[in-house]
């Protein structure tokens, strides 16, 4: 039987690794994600910084920083990075998808849009994407978009809750509360905190 090594385990020995070769740009990298695991992430950042000092073109190394700063609120900081990662590696979905799912957590919706369209158009399996930008037209007021664009994410990932969350909000607002019942079931059942007003509401409309 094979023994399980815990992050902790990984973390011990990925600092002994670097005490004796401190300039290998993948071993801080793969520090800093050891460390995002055990929510240490200042201690994360500084390993993803020093991965980018040995290698300035670790585009893994930008995103996951870029990640810690949306996580710490740092918005801007974090579009900056992505935008360094589009500088040098143009054809890579991941930054434009994390821009715009900033600019949609700072409710701009049009450059969200601009941006998540780029992430999808480079990957079209981009799940996430696909979800951002199902949930950006919601809010430019384009349902039957938003519909294609999350019954695209759930196509590729049945299980992703936020893209079955927003078409639990599009359905209603087509008039469909039963179609919105059943995904926002799926939302729930696979782990999204649905609005408790909005389930109430398609209770309400259900009897």
């Amino acid at each position: 039987m094979t023994e399980t090594i815990s992050t902790e385990q990984v973390v011990t020995e990925l600092r002994k690794i670097l005490a004796e070769n401190p300039g290998c740009a993948m071993t801080h990298y793969n520090l800093g994600i050891a460390l995002i695991k055990l929510h240490q992430w200042d201690d994360a950042a500084a390993e993803f910084l020093a991965a980018i000092a040995e290698s300035p073109e670790l585009a893994e190394a930008y995103i996951n920083l870029s990640g810690i700063c949306f996580h710490n609120g740092e918005m801007e900081k974090g579009i900056e990075l992505c935008r360094k990662v589009i500088a040098f590696r143009a054809d890579y979905a991941v930054p434009y998808g994390n821009i715009g799912f900033a600019y949609l957590q700072m409710g701009e919706i049009n450059q969200a849009v601009e941006m998540l369209e780029k992430a999808v158009q480079k990957d079209p399996m981009f799940v996430q994407a696909l979800s951002d930008l199902g949930s950006a037209y919601l809010r430019q007021g384009k349902i039957e978009d938003s519909v294609t664009h999350n019954k695209k994410a759930i196509e590729i990932a049945p299980r992703f809750a936020v893209a079955h969350n927003n078409l639990a909000v599009a359905y209603l607002q087509m008039g469909d509360p039963a179609k919105a019942m059943e995904h926002c079931e799926k939302a729930l059942e696979y782990g999204y905190e649905v609005h408790p007003e909005f389930l109430e509401e398609l209770v309400l409309l259900r009897k």
